[in-house]
């Protein structure tokens, strides 16, 4: 065989070879991120709460059903139908059904309370995978959700009268709207870091240079986030100031300017058009 035709045989297997390697440990990590996701989901404890609702739900029916049975079986002992050994079997049977009946209604009840008490907290995405650039960023962003949302809490109580409900509400609101728009940047930087993971090398500049500029916006939503949060603590912290609606509200009014604009950005990255200049 001609040397040169045997020596470029052997670079189109090296770097054919290189190059599967490298798809299979994408698609591992691709693999490995969906089953931590479907984990997740069942452990959730909405979830968890879901399954013994439908669980109890099915038990009871059972025990009504079987009630029904034993209450046939002992209206024919009465007429007479069956003999009366039979009816007394029938009537005790009926006593320790009605009282699984009643516990596992009363079971059934006090899962349905605490399910209606979950889904008032506000349900969490996933954080993203730990090589993400989104990852630390999220995660600080849950911390700072928990933070402002016992702030709020507390700022909202009557004891605090010298805090306005009104003020209050809005950065609550501002807050989740904020998260929101957080979250959706987040959603981008991970959906350009796969683009970024399965582009040929030569593709890969455009995608980093992406992946930057997300992150960049991702810390800088983060960062206001976290400045509503100083300020309910401020606030907080000297709740009989003479304006405590000036100091919370100049905090939500940059916060909601900053998730507008993340918004708007976030419209463009999908629409594909550039800003307008100056914005």
């Amino acid at each position: 065989m001609d040397p040169r035709r045997k020596a470029a045989g052997e670079i189109v297997q090296f770097v054919g070879g290189q190059l599967q390697n490298q798809l299979q440990g994408q698609l591992q990590g691709q693999v490995a991120d969906q089953v931590r996701r479907r984990v997740a989901a069942w452990n959730d404890p909405r979830a968890k709460l879901d399954r013994r609702y439908r669980r109890s739900g099915r038990v009871l029916t059972f025990w009504l059903i079987v009630l029904a049975l034993l209450t046939t079986l002992g209206a024919l002992a009465v007429f007479g139908v069956l003999e009366p050994a039979v009816g007394i079997g029938v009537a005790l049977g009926f006593a320790g059904t009605s009282v699984l009946a009643v516990r596992t209604g009363l079971r059934r009840r006090e899962i349905d309370r605490a399910r209606q008490e979950l889904a008032a907290v506000p349900e969490r995405t996933p954080l993203p995978a730990r090589a993400s650039a989104a990852r630390q960023p999220m995660e600080r962003l849950e911390e700072a959700e928990d933070t402002l949302r016992e702030l709020l809490r507390q700022l909202d109580s009557a004891a605090l009268t010298s805090v306005p409900s009104d003020s209050v509400e809005q950065a609550r609101a501002t807050g989740v709207e904020a998260s929101g728009a957080i979250r959706a940047v987040s959603l981008q930087l991970q959906a350009v870091e796969r683009a970024r993971d399965t582009a040929p090398p030569l593709d890969r500049a455009p995608l980093v240079e992406g992946v930057r500029r997300l992150r960049e916006q991702l810390d800088e939503g983060v960062e206001g986030y976290c400045g509503l949060v100083a300020a309910a603590g401020r606030v907080l912290a000297e709740s009989t100031a003479a304006h405590p609606r000036e100091v919370l509200g100049e905090a939500t009014d940059h916060l909601a300017g900053l998730s507008a604009g993340l918004r708007e950005l976030s419209r463009w990255t999908r629409g594909g058009a550039e800003p307008e200049p100056g914005y």
